[in-house]
Order: C-alpha cells, then structure tokens, then sequence
C-alpha cells in the first residue's frame, strides 16, 4: 500500500460488512459511446526512459511493448456519466456501502470536522478517514457537485470502475494501453507533451502547487479536481492523463492490489513525482479516495480499425 499516493481501506485496520453487490444491467447500447479515441494500437517503448521513477513502482527496464487496435475515453468518467449510472442502476460504491473514503485534510467539508472524520493514515497524516464522503459528497457530509458536472468522479474503487464499465458494455484500459494512449504518440517523452514540465511557462496539468500538503499557491488556495477537459488534449485526444485524478487499470500490481495510472491534484516534485506519463502505483480493489477515478476502454476489430470504419 501506497499511502501517500493512494491510501487503502487496509491501512486502518479495520473491516466493515459489506452487503451482497447489487446486479447491475448493461446501458442501452448507444449509451456513453460518445467519447472515445479509437487507436490502431503497434509496438512502443513503455517504462521509465529517464530513471525517475521509484525502484519500487518497477517502471524499468523500458521495454518494447505491443498493443492491439483499441478505443479509450478522451476524458476520465465524470459526475454527470456516474450520477446517470447511479439513478438507472441503483448500485452503491464501495465508499457508500462501506460508510467512509479518504479525503485530503485541507479539503474536508466545515461540516464533516469533528465527529465525521474517523482518524488519519499513518505515515501520510494529510488524509483523513471521513464517514460520508462519497462521489455525490466529495469532501464529507455537506458538500455537493455544484459546479462540478464536468470533473471526473471520485471515490470509485476498481470494483466499482467494474461495474460501470459492465453497463456500458466496455472495461477497463490494460496498463500498456494506457500508456501507450497517454503518450499520444510521442517516443519516451516524460509527459504527455513532451519533456518539460511547463513549456514556455504554461500550466500542462493538474498538480500540486505550493507546499505540500500544508499549503496550496494556486488562487485562493484552491486545490481539488478540475473539468475532465481543463488541459488540452494530447497527440491521440486524450485530456488528463498527467495530474487530476488517479486512473484505474485492469491489471495486477501484486497480490490483492490493481494499477493506478496518471497521478493526482497531489501529486508534487517533493514528494511523489507521479505525474510522468511512466509512473504508476497501486491500490486495493475496494479502496476510495477523493482523487481516485477512471476512463473506459473497449476492442475494435483489427480489420475495421485498419481500415478506418470502428465508430465510437
């Protein structure tokens, strides 16, 4: 478990009951099939061609990695996509029917303070265990969406993220599909857009800035998602792939924990620099946290992808 990147339900020690997951029925098959880039898919260079990464997050050696033509979503999933899910399904995340997610320290609701907030995480003292924090309820009891429609949903574990997917008849991006759509094209670059972090002085992502985690410099202290379009778009139209939120992957990380790709809002050069288009980390499957999401993905077929007839 990586606590600071993404803490775990594990890290309190404690266990909750769960009831039984409700059946969740397949969307209609024209629902939420709007936004996805369809890749041809070929051979690239995946991993850490820098040596930046953390011996632990095994990002090296980089290797030569092949993939199979697929669509992904240009943009993570958002409130508004979920909230749809949400009231044709009636299904429960985790957080919901576990009663609690993590929430950043400077980002908990007035409302939720004091007996809401169950504890912090040891070793990354700026989360924080808060009864009621959910994806419609972000920073605790008291919080809303307002004005957030646009921004990617939060606290969505990976089973969740499989749930959704289930109903809109898609999955899960692989990690190597996932890295090969976030680098939109370009060979080993550190970024989406290349290797410098803020190119001729421009923001490029959703990242920490400030002193982390005691205080943000951005205008009014503000920090948190933004619009799952705030940046513009890579080589291959995906938005966010550095910073904003965590993305789940199909893929194992080790016994009992899957992939998470892209970053945070938290992320920082300080202390996790894992908003380069390599870097990964890990989660338990039943985790939440306030900057963890998703984005879908799907099969095309190798012939019509060639030819140029797969839709979105």
């Amino acid at each position: 478990m990586n606590a600071c990147c993404a803490p775990g339900r594990t890290c309190t020690g404690a266990s909750t009951a769960l009831l039984p997951l409700p059946a969740v029925r397949r969307a209609a098959a024209t629902a939420f099939g709007g936004r996805m880039a369809e890749l041809p898919g070929g051979t690239f260079r995946m991993g850490d061609a820098f040596g930046e990464g953390y011996h632990a997050d095994r990002e090296r050696p980089v290797r030569d990695v092949t993939v199979a033509p697929f669509a992904i979503d240009t943009t993570a999933v958002t409130n508004t996509d979920w909230a749809a899910f949400a009231a044709a399904t009636g299904y429960r995340t985790d957080a919901e029917r576990h009663g609690s997610s993590y929430v950043f320290h400077l980002l908990v609701h007035p409302q939720a303070a004091g007996r809401h907030v169950l504890g912090r995480v040891p070793g990354a003292p700026w989360w924080l265990g808060v009864a009621g924090a959910t994806w419609d309820a972000p920073e605790g009891p008291g919080s809303d969406l307002a004005d957030r429609a646009d921004h990617p949903v939060v606290h969505i574990s990976y089973d969740d993220a499989l749930a959704y997917c289930a109903w809109t008849g898609t999955r899960l991006p692989t990690e190597a599909e996932w890295e090969y759509a976030a680098r939109g094209g370009l060979d080993g670059a550190r970024y989406p857009w290349g290797d410098d972090l803020t190119p001729g002085g421009r923001e490029m992502c959703n990242i920490w800035r400030g002193r982390f985690p005691y205080r943000s410099d951005r205008p009014d202290g503000r920090t948190g998602t933004v619009p799952v379009t705030a940046y513009g778009p890579n080589g291959y139209g995906l938005h966010n792939t550095s910073g904003n939120v965590w993305e789940w992957c199909a893929d194992a990380f080790g016994p009992g924990e899957r992939v998470i790709r892209g970053g945070s809002y938290l992320c920082h050069a300080s202390y996790c620099n894992r908003y380069r288009v390599a870097a990964r980390s890990h989660n338990t499957p039943d985790s939440s946290t306030g900057h963890g999401g998703f984005r879908r993905a799907r099969d095309l077929d190798p012939l019509a992808a060639a030819e140029g007839r797969n839709t979105a």
